[in-house]
């Protein structure tokens, strides 16, 4: 099999369409989310037999708890042969740079600066060609994410190939204040990407959520598009901190984002890899 091509044949996308899921079992809890990527590329990889991971904003969230830190539980996954990780902040650019050292024999590429200027610029320099599978994490706090950068990654393929698959993170349990609180519509108006964003002040969370997923569906044309709740932690009434969208054009991707989803909930997790391999992480 050649390079960038896929373990088989894939049907071009067609128009968006909606599929039920199954409700929920259990939450997920924050502390887990990094778990939940981890687990979905598990899968990911199992269709493609490779894929290129980008990481919008790439630096530990936490520095006391390194193991919620996605790019550090990303890079256990084989298959995935190319890395792009991006991060404008001193210290967590530090932190990559020593990440990327201890992996010498993966192809990891550290972005320092702004990631609404890097990754364009990264898409036009045709890193990532039509056929690579490519998957993108943006975990922002509220409104770091443009909306040209959703545009950009969306855009990337052209006609006939799988678009950009979108893990997007949009802040739920203090949204609401930040909406209010705003002063400068400059970060807002290019986190929604116009200028009607205080409309989205007058909205109740659930509506405000589902004029994210229209937007996906119908402006950045992704077939499948699901939100996926991020609870603040383990436990009955526990507040939703994210809802974590995920857009993909690929038919069983909603059905892997399920099995991902119950997986990172359960204890053991490390324990439940799919029957695909996971490398050891050195201690």
């Amino acid at each position: 099999m050649s390079d960038g091509e896929f373990l088989f044949d894939m049907p071009p996308p067609g128009p968006p369409r909606v599929e039920a899921i199954r409700p929920i079992d259990f939450p997920l809890w924050t502390r887990n989310k990094a778990r939940l990527v981890r687990d979905y590329l598990i899968l990911f990889v199992q269709v493609t037999h490779h894929g290129t991971y980008i990481d919008a904003f790439a630096g530990p969230q936490e520095m006391d708890l390194l193991e919620t830190w996605a790019a550090r539980l990303v890079l256990d996954v084989q298959q995935l042969r190319h890395f792009h990780l991006f991060e404008k902040h001193p210290a967590s650019i530090a932190m990559l740079g020593i990440l990327r050292a201890q992996h010498p024999g993966r192809s990891i590429t550290v972005w320092p600066g702004d990631v609404n200027v890097l990754l364009p610029q990264m898409l036009a320099s045709g890193a990532i060609p039509p056929k690579e599978a490519t998957f993108c994490l943006l975990d922002q706090r509220t409104f770091e994410c443009h909306w040209t950068t959703l545009e950009a990654l969306a855009r990337h393929k052209p006609a006939g190939h799988y678009k950009i698959e979108l893990f997007y993170f949009l802040a739920q349990k203090w949204l609401d204040r930040a909406l209010h609180a705003q002063r400068d519509a400059g970060p807002p108006t290019a986190w929604w990407g116009r200028d009607d964003w205080e409309q989205l002040r007058d909205m109740n969370r659930q509506d405000r959520v589902e004029a994210f997923v229209n937007r996906f569906r119908h402006e950045l044309g992704y077939r499948h598009v699901h939100p996926w709740p991020i609870f603040e932690r383990d436990g009955a009434g526990a507040p939703v901190m994210y809802y974590m969208i995920h857009a993909s054009d690929h038919n069983d991707a909603p059905a892997f984002m399920r099995r991902a989803y119950d997986t990172a909930v359960q204890e053991n997790t490390e324990q439940m890899n799919f029957g695909w391999r996971i490398a050891p992480r050195a201690t």
